[in-house]
């Protein structure tokens, strides 16, 4: 049995995703951000690094979204392609993701929504960047239905970032290739499931949850 550690992020969703996507049976232990539990020493003897998500596969441990997205992929033989080339290029926007994409609108996030001091030089350059990483997936759709060939792990690791994008302070104006991307992936029946784990807060609570567990993450 797989067993998720996870939280309504969007690196949480990218794992949740996958796996309705794949059918496969798994168990998910939410994990409090605002209660720290991320930080605790039973999660952190599965991740050292005190973030979600986590994923146990009978007893063994991986840690880190874009290399679970890649272990599930490899495990089922699903989601990326299985020659050499397509596989380096579903990999390259997978890293692209959580190298760029993910770190730049969290950031955008933080300094947006989440820390305590208005700082526009910061609050611009993050913001700044995030549009133009956007900007280079867009020109990356263009003429293709998906980053990878078929639908795949690349995809999936960058459809709850961008479905974010709002929250992060970040426009999508004059990304058409984008928005096209994000309503076809949103109409996934498995995606539209993947983004109910954990169950998500009802939409009165959503704002002052993600704000507080954005504070406590600061902390």
């Amino acid at each position: 049995m797989l067993e998720l550690f996870t939280s309504e992020t969007p690196n949480g969703w990218k794992v949740t995703i996958l796996l309705e996507e794949l059918g496969a049976p798994y168990k998910v232990t939410p994990i409090s951000l605002t209660n720290q539990e991320q930080k605790t020493p039973e999660f952190l003897a599965i991740n050292p690094n005190g973030k979600i998500p986590a994923l146990v596969d009978d007893g063994f441990a991986v840690f880190e979204s874009g290399a679970i997205l890649l272990y599930l992929a490899e495990k089922f033989g699903r989601f990326i392609p299985a020659d050499a080339q397509g596989r380096s290029r579903a990999i390259q926007w997978v890293m692209w993701q959580v190298s760029g994409l993910g770190p730049m609108m969290g950031q955008a996030t933080v300094f947006n929504r989440y820390f305590p001091e208005k700082l526009p030089s910061v609050i611009e350059r993050y913001t700044r960047e995030s549009r133009r990483l956007l900007g280079v997936l867009d020109a990356a759709l263009e003429g293709r239905d998906y980053l990878a060939g078929d639908y795949s792990i690349a995809d999936i690791a960058c459809f709850p970032w961008v479905r974010g994008h709002e929250w992060a302070g970040v426009t999508l104006d004059g990304l058409p290739n984008i928005a096209r991307w994000m309503a076809d992936i949103g109409a996934r029946p498995a995606v539209q499931r993947g983004l109910l784990i954990p169950t998500p807060p009802t939409a009165e609570e959503m704002a002052a949850k993600t704000t507080t567990q954005g504070k406590a993450i600061l902390a």
